[in-house]
């Protein structure tokens, strides 16, 4: 699966360079009996659906002329954006997130829970530190990095 996903980055990547978009991720996963190849692309001024067509119909043709095929099924083509509330995965998309308010669910209970949102204040190599508003207060929240399991973007209400 790495190697699919290798190929198609490197393929990819002309596109994207050549329309001022960056590559946000690959995926290429079975659901349902079905392949899909997700490719999330990104710019500042946010991707429109014009946008992620044009990309969609120049790496088709390009993954159409791959010798030799790294797919051994067929597979589905999904070129979008990583959305709103993204997924935080590489360490410059929590740099990108500072000063962000975000969602972060951990593996184990912190001071009670299990999930917690607010502003990314500051990261190093051992923790995130969040501005948590409660009901009555704003505080600083340490959270140990080992115990992060997935981090998100996240739309304050």
């Amino acid at each position: 699966m790495s190697e699919v996903i290798d190929r198609v980055s490197k393929t990819v990547q002309p596109i994207l360079d050549d329309n001022n978009f960056y590559l946000y991720d690959i995926e290429y996963v079975q659901e349902g009996g079905s392949w899909y190849l997700r490719v999330y692309i990104d710019k500042d001024q946010g991707v429109s659906l014009d946008d992620c067509v044009l990309v969609s119909d120049q790496l088709s043709e390009k993954l159409d002329e791959l010798d030799p095929d790294p797919f051994d099924e067929p597979y589905f083509l999904e070129v979008s954006s990583p959305g709103a509330e993204r997924p935080l995965k590489r360490e410059s998309d929590y740099q990108n997130a500072i000063g962000k308010y975000i969602h972060v669910s951990l593996y184990q209970k912190l001071d009670g829970k299990k999930a917690f949102e607010g502003t990314l204040e500051s990261l190093d190599d051992d923790q995130l530190t969040l501005s948590v508003k409660d009901k009555t207060r704003v505080h600083q929240l340490e959270i140990p990095r080992k115990l992060i399991s997935k981090a998100r973007l996240a739309i304050e209400f």
